[in-house]
């Protein structure tokens, strides 16, 4: 079985091109949707409420996103925390999610940080996508509700795509002009084989 990473810059279309990938027959395993369901087992939640408060939770189910998001992205300290701990956690659970898994060809394992966090030692192959800036910021600013400052300040946490590429084994161009599924079939294939 390989372990495939699948990354890029907030706002690149990570989560829409994994959906292609599961459409394709691939299983997928979603870091960042992962460590939000993490937030919430009771000993983690009690060590993000000793990092930030009893604000971090808006109620049992809800995290405070937009507070937690202000702590991170302007303290350093607390960002490394907090990844620290999500970071330690998602690892744990997604090697039991590989054995679950056993038989799969191929799993893609989907962050917005495995270049940051040091996960490309347990990955096989790594696929990079980038997408215009401008298109990012368009998208992530919509999709979040993050004025511009706030994305400027998250996009400044994660690797330029250029650093990002140098380490790819597939880079998907995610653009306006680029066809995308002609690129997610061709890489599909190239694993399956």
């Amino acid at each position: 079985m390989l372990i495939v990473g699948l990354t890029g810059g907030i706002g690149s279309g990570k989560s829409t091109i994994a959906g292609v990938f599961q459409v394709l027959g691939a299983t997928i395993y979603s870091s960042d949707e992962r460590a939000k369901q993490l937030y919430f087992v009771p000993k983690i939640k009690q060590q993000v409420e000793t990092i930030f408060g009893k604000e971090a939770y808006l109620d049992n189910e809800v995290l405070n996103k937009k507070y937690i998001a202000e702590k991170i992205f302007s303290n350093a300290r607390l960002l490394n925390q907090i990844n620290e701990l999500i970071h330690a956690e998602v690892k744990k659970d997604f090697e039991i999610f590989i054995k679950q898994h056993a038989k799969a060809k191929y799993i893609i394992k989907e962050s917005a940080l495995l270049i940051e966090a040091n996960i490309l030692p347990s990955l096989h192959k790594l696929v990079v996508v980038t997408a215009p800036i401008a298109l990012r910021k368009g998208r992530t600013m919509k999709r979040d509700n993050l004025s511009e400052q706030e994305f400027e300040k998250r996009i400044s946490q994660q690797l330029p795509d250029e650093e990002k590429i140098k380490k790819a084994d597939w880079v998907l161009h995610n653009s306006e002009e680029d066809l995308l599924i002609p690129q997610i079939i061709k890489i599909h294939q190239a694993l399956m084989r």
